[in-house]
């Protein structure tokens, strides 16, 4: 499958090692280069582009603006030298964001998750829900109602949209019987249900008015994570 990609960036260097990246990889097609924001929008216009390569501070118009200003907009790959972009990456549904300077190692990560993305036919699950006992009695949980997950010890609290359930189990177990995505753990003690976040502060994930803490080492994998599954699941 060959992507028909486009570079964006106002400094001549990035753009330069870009290009070199991308000839170096078989399955992308360079459709243009361009330098500011205005150039990708004629570009767009004119032709057919599968994926942009997009600097997000420029001249009259950043990439994150152009971005929201599109109906139908290309699958995008940030590049910026500002590490605090990710989470707007991921508002945006950016495929990946890339933090200059950009290795070739990191670039084909990024270039290999847009090809797996746009090529990926989405998989139907065999099941939906999740059996488990508690007070005695056996109760069906649906993926889609589950929050999250605590771990209590040799215990877990499931919290749904209907209520909390208590059951023996273990983390670890709990989440090997989750669909992944879109649940994700977090914290050495928590798994998340990532369709239900509405924000992330710090260290802190809010999934309306709950919050569920987010491991500091894990964060960057989570931040990742989250920008590949939002785009998976559309």
């Amino acid at each position: 499958m060959k992507i028909r990609c486009a570079i964006t960036d106002d400094e001549p260097q990035a753009r330069k090692g870009l290009k070199g990246y991308v000839e170096q990889v078989p399955f992308l097609e360079l459709a243009g280069v361009c330098e500011n924001a205005m150039a990708l929008n004629e570009l767009l216009r004119t032709t057919q582009v599968d994926l942009v390569f997009l600097d997000i501070e420029m001249p009259y118009l950043s990439g994150i603006d152009l971005l929201k200003s599109l109906q139908r907009p290309p699958k995008v790959i940030f590049t910026t030298a500002f590490e605090q972009y990710a989470l707007k990456g991921f508002e945006l549904e950016a495929v990946d964001y890339l933090l200059k300077p950009v290795t070739f190692e990191r670039f084909l990560k990024a270039a290999n998750r847009a090809h797996d993305l746009l090529s990926a036919q989405p998989a139907t699950p065999v099941e939906d829900h999740l059996f488990i006992r508690t007070d005695d009695k056996f109760v069906r949980i649906q993926w889609a109602d589950i929050l999250y997950v605590e771990s209590m010890e040799n215990y877990v609290r499931i919290h749904t949209l209907q209520g909390s359930y208590i059951t023996h189990a273990t983390l670890k177990s709990v989440l090997e019987h989750l669909p992944d995505p879109p649940f994700l753990q977090t914290h050495k003690s928590y798994i998340i249900n990532t369709r239900k976040i509405t924000g992330i502060e710090g260290n802190v994930i809010a999934l309306g008015k709950l919050q569920v803490p987010l491991s500091r080492t894990l964060r960057d994998t989570v931040l990742e994570r989250l920008l590949r599954d939002r785009l998976l699941k559309k």
